[in-house]
């Protein structure tokens, strides 16, 4: 995880005055399994215990809790003694309020689950608030694995890209490595892999593609560790065309390309219109990239296009000690699709309609499949959600619309749409695009490239 510090003086402070300061963040909440977990920094160091007398003082949280589904929630565990103050559909409110001779050593943390057997979703609508930027109406539909195990994952065709450019040397490529060989012992035996690795060279572990064996994990960890070295300049778009022709030919499995990169190119955008191009002429299972980063110089929104492109996944590690994790976990998101090529019904009839991803992706067994925008027109009652399962027959869904009552929804998914938003506009070189990012980021109060956060303290 990425940390910042933020510090800020507060001059002319009389002993005895009560200082209040308020602050407000955005964070992800995780979600693994049908279990969406919270973790909220409540832990202080000792030195803000005022020395020699002990002085009572009052910790106090108020939870509330909106799912926004219309399923019963139920609270996992906590951290903290919550008391329960309501309980409706979909909804719970807590309180957590103490005396406590020192503030707090934990973390507050807080896990519920949503539970249902089976697929199912949903579509909130809103309207636009006073002053907005855009005066369309929102939406936002939702897909949730849920927990029937007999719903399996795609068997997978993965080529792994890795960057062994000479900044990748040290622990970048170690950890990298780590992550790669931990995600390969993730397959299922039927599954296939192949790894590539580039510098200004490429170099492939097979000229064909490899069953997930034991054996060929071995030959893939001996191949890794005893044959590359990080050196030389980074060249993406060959290996990434030789793991295109590779995976060509792929039939009744997802065929997907896993890029690890910690470097930034000059061919960027035509990469991205390459891989387009490709894609749009692709078969009934198309190919799937997915994206990792690692570092701060390589260019976050290229890796992130590229996946949106792909219908894949994009992730980021900023330090070493980081990304085995990350990046084992991006692959599992990335590995376990349920549900393929979805499409939406029922909208072709608005007056317009701003969809972000543009390209849905994949509905996979360990993360929930969220995608918004804004339309102008009716929207229907129901929207019809298709998709291909394993066995290459149509899965449908109907999701029924509702009124998303407070749920500001246009904040849960700002800093998403930022980001895909200015992922589409490095591409195409849109200011008008910028503009739009800029203005959204303002109203949101989500940072984005294009506008700069500034502390402005009450006079």
């Amino acid at each position: 995880m990425r940390c910042s510090t933020y510090t800020f003086k507060i001059p002319q402070v009389e002993g005895g005055s009560t200082v209040s300061i308020k602050v407000i963040w955005s964070q992800k909440l995780l979600y693994h399994e049908g279990q969406f977990s919270l973790n909220v920094p409540f832990s202080f160091p000792a030195f803000v215990n005022p020395i020699g007398k002990k002085i009572s003082k009052r910790e106090k949280i108020l939870l509330n809790v909106s799912s926004g589904v219309g399923k019963e929630i139920l609270c996992n565990s906590t951290s903290h003694a919550l008391k329960e103050l309501r309980r409706e559909v979909g909804k719970m409110g807590f309180l957590y309020d103490a005396e406590v001779l020192t503030w707090s050593t934990s973390d507050f943390i807080f896990s519920y689950n949503v539970y249902s057997k089976d697929l199912f979703g949903g579509v909130l609508l809103q309207s636009p608030f006073l002053r907005d930027i855009d005066d369309r109406q929102m939406f936002c539909f939702y897909l949730f694995p849920g927990n029937n195990q007999s719903m399996k994952a795609f068997r997978k065709e993965v080529i792994f890209i890795i960057d062994i450019s000479g900044s990748m040397k040290g622990d970048p490529f170690e950890s990298a490595k780590n992550g790669l060989l931990s995600s390969i012992q993730k397959l299922n035996p039927e599954d296939s892999f192949n790894i590539i690795a580039f510098n200004t060279e490429t170099f492939l572990l097979s000229p064909l593609m490899e069953q997930a064996t034991e054996e060929a994990i071995i030959k893939a960890t001996q191949w890794l560790n005893d044959t590359l070295t990080a050196d030389g300049g980074t060249n993406i778009l060959v290996p990434l065309k030789q793991a295109i022709k590779l995976l060509a030919e792929t039939t009744n499995s997802i065929p997907v390309i896993f890029l690890i990169t910690d470097g930034a190119v000059e061919d960027e955008r035509d990469i991205c219109n390459f891989v387009k191009g490709y894609l749009t002429n692709g078969g009934s299972i198309s190919l799937r990239i997915s994206t990792f980063g690692i570092g701060s110089y390589c260019n976050h929104h290229f890796l992130r296009m590229l996946a949106q492109i792909g219908r894949g996944h994009f992730d980021i590690a900023y330090d070493a000690d980081s990304v085995d994790f990350r990046m084992q976990k991006l692959f599992t998101t990335a590995s376990s699709i349920i549900l393929a090529d979805i499409t939406v019904d029922a909208l072709e009839h608005l007056e317009s309609l701003e969809m972000l991803p543009s390209c849905i992706p994949d509905l996979s067994r360990g993360s929930p499949l969220i995608v918004s925008g804004r339309y102008s027109g009716n929207f229907p009652d129901s929207v019809k959600i298709s998709g291909t399962l394993t066995d290459m027959s149509k899965f449908t869904i109907d999701l029924k619309a509702r009124k998303a009552k407070d749920l500001p929804f246009d904040r849960v998914v700002a800093r998403r749409q930022i980001d895909l938003l200015t992922a589409n506009a490095w591409l195409s070189g849109s200011k008008e695009l910028e503009q739009k990012v800029a203005k959204r980021s303002i109203q949101t109060g989500v940072p984005s490239e294009y506008t700069l956060m500034v502390f402005a303290p009450d006079s």
